[in-house]
């Protein structure tokens, strides 16, 4: 069977999506500890639109899940009103290669970083954003992806 595409998915153009800041899981998991003012921030950039990479919720649900009884509904809460504020950003076709691209030139270099941190990465570069991190160091490995340390 031959692959649906010789190299590459068929080229997004950047232009077909808004330039968005993806938040990584620290910042938000910062929000919810009340060790970094997310709502704050956000507001401090009134012209940004922010985004959130699906992986992103999977991390957050993890955390859900693992939670002891007294902090498990607090998180929940806090889970459930960040997803109805964001967009969740689906991994796509064209992730998945970015995905792939990223993974294979990382680790190929040794400079290899965390199999989600790839992925919301991907699904930065796929849409032209940025991601909002407070691990600059391992986003920063990815060639082209714009980061920024919320302050």
């Amino acid at each position: 069977m031959a692959p649906r595409f010789a190299s590459r998915p068929e080229a997004v153009e950047i232009a077909d999506y808004p330039m968005a800041i993806i938040l990584d899981a620290d910042v938000v998991i910062r929000g919810e500890k009340g060790t970094f003012d997310l709502k704050r921030w956000v507001a401090s950039h009134p012209n940004d639109q922010f985004e959130i990479a699906a992986i992103t919720v999977a991390e957050l649900w993890h955390g859900v899940e693992r939670a002891t009884t007294p902090h498990k509904s607090r998180r929940e809460r806090y889970l459930a009103a960040i997803l109805e504020s964001l967009p969740v950003i689906a991994y796509t076709e064209h992730t998945a290669y970015e995905h792939a691209r990223i993974w294979a030139e990382l680790e190929s270099s040794g400079k290899m970083i965390g199999f989600y941190d790839l992925i919301v990465g991907a699904t930065a570069l796929e849409r032209g954003s940025e991601v909002a991190t407070f691990n600059r160091r391992h986003f920063s490995q990815i060639r082209g992806l714009k980061v920024i340390e919320p302050k």
